[in-house]
């Protein structure tokens, strides 16, 4: 019975809702069907939820806002912060490639005003070194190592900034973005290109003191030689018109910087060389050769027996034993004051060398020379014979110093120690 009645409950049919309105006479009714209520609940409820979502965005829109706006601020300016240090980097990059070049300009210029100036110096040594190989000056250092030390720097001058292109032609160009780039082996181009300059430098450096050392070499042998035959002929007793050689000298220690210490010692060599050359042009004006070169000695100059009356007599001059008709020379240049018989001495020639120096050639058989003929020396003025007062061919050799005749054996001697100068 109870489940009977359940059934019929659970199986009464559900109503919509009806909803009436009156109002005077009229009487209005509607039906409220389900989904319609769950519609109008399900559009009051999005209306509802819209109103908070619009009401909650309006509440919070400014902090959003400002959230945005501080993040756009941070990212713009950790953007402006990289844009400046990049710019910074490039700045010092380009200062330092700047400062690169000025260094490589101001050293390359460096390099052309020193090797201009040993291209100047070259060209100043040329005469200078022509002057010493005329004067037979020549350098002190031994002849090996003079070679090498040719052979070491001589190719390097006139060259050192070939090389320098050529080995910068080798690096690689520079990087824009860094001007220390570091070359395989580690070793940047910048320190490439100073060792490249200390090398050059280096070698510029050894070829101007290789020029100061030959010139110093050079004006010592000068002054050497002048003084070894000014030593000469004063120890002969013969003049010496001019003071060669060094003079004492002193005073402070005034370094020159390296134009002025060339200049000085090109002005020194010039002086020793016009030193050494006036020494020689005075030398050779004496009577220093052999007349009968190779020939022996007869008789000597002084006192001794005369040969045909056998007393005691001056000799006032030396003879030499030759055959008949060999060369008689003069033995330095000079003007033929006599040529012809002169009592005694038979067929005679006599020479004014200057200086008050004059020689006499007598007993000769032939005379190939006329007065006021211009003589140099070693040339032949006549044949030996026995002309005059003679016992047999032979040369009667005299010198005379102011007409007074001295011994010409010192004057023969002192030219055989002074022929390697001469």
């Amino acid at each position: 019975m109870k489940a009977a009645s359940q059934s019929a409950v659970f199986g009464r049919r559900k109503e919509p809702h009806t909803v009436i309105i009156a109002r005077g006479n009229e009487i209005r009714h509607f039906t409220v069907r389900p989904w319609v209520a769950a519609a109008a609940g399900s559009a009051l409820a999005a209306v509802a939820i819209g109103y908070l979502l619009a009401t909650s965005y309006l509440v919070l829109r400014d902090d959003l806002i400002g959230a945005a706006t501080a993040r756009q601020a941070r990212m713009q300016h950790a953007y402006e912060d990289r844009i400046s240090a990049l710019r910074a980097q490039v700045d010092r990059i380009t200062s330092r490639q700047l400062l690169d070049q000025q260094l490589m300009e101001t050293k390359v210029s460096e390099l052309l005003e020193r090797q201009s100036q040993l291209s100047q110096r070259n060209g100043r040594l040329g005469p200078i070194l022509d002057k010493a190989a005329a004067s037979e000056v020549t350098e002190t250092v031994p002849a090996g190592k003079a070679a090498d030390e040719r052979a070491n720097i001589t190719p390097t001058l006139g060259q050192p900034l070939a090389y320098a292109a050529a080995d910068t032609a080798a690096v690689r160009p520079f990087s824009f973005w860094s001007t220390r780039t570091a070359e395989p082996d580690g070793e940047s181009r910048a320190d490439r290109a100073d060792k490249l300059f200390v090398a050059i430098n280096k070698s510029l450096r050894s070829i101007e003191d290789d020029q100061a050392k030959r010139i110093d070499a050079l004006a010592d042998n000068a002054y050497q030689t002048a003084g070894a035959i000014t030593d000469t002929l004063e120890n002969a007793g013969l003049p010496v018109s001019t003071d060669f050689g060094k003079s004492g000298v002193g005073g402070p220690l005034v370094p020159l910087d390296n134009p002025m210490a060339f200049d000085s010692k090109i002005k020194e060599l010039d002086e020793a060389l016009d030193t050494l050359d006036r020494l020689k042009t005075e030398a050779r004006k004496l009577p220093l050769a052999n007349p009968a070169a190779g020939r022996s000695i007869s008789s000597t100059f002084g006192v001794r027996t005369d040969p045909l009356i056998g007393t005691p007599a001056l000799h006032s001059g030396m003879d030499f034993r030759a055959p008949y008709g060999s060369p008689a020379r003069a033995t330095a240049a000079g003007t033929v004051t006599k040529a012809g018989w002169n009592g005694g001495y038979g067929r005679m020639v006599e020479i004014d060398h200057g200086g008050g120096f004059t020689t006499r050639y007598a007993h000769l058989s032939k005379i190939l020379v006329a007065p006021d003929q211009q003589i140099a020396v070693g040339d032949e003025i006549g044949e030996v014979g026995s002309s005059g007062r003679s016992t047999g061919p032979h040369l009667h050799y005299e010198v005379r110093r102011d007409g007074e005749a001295v011994d010409p054996l010192r004057f023969i001697k002192t030219g055989k120690k002074l022929g390697q100068y001469l």
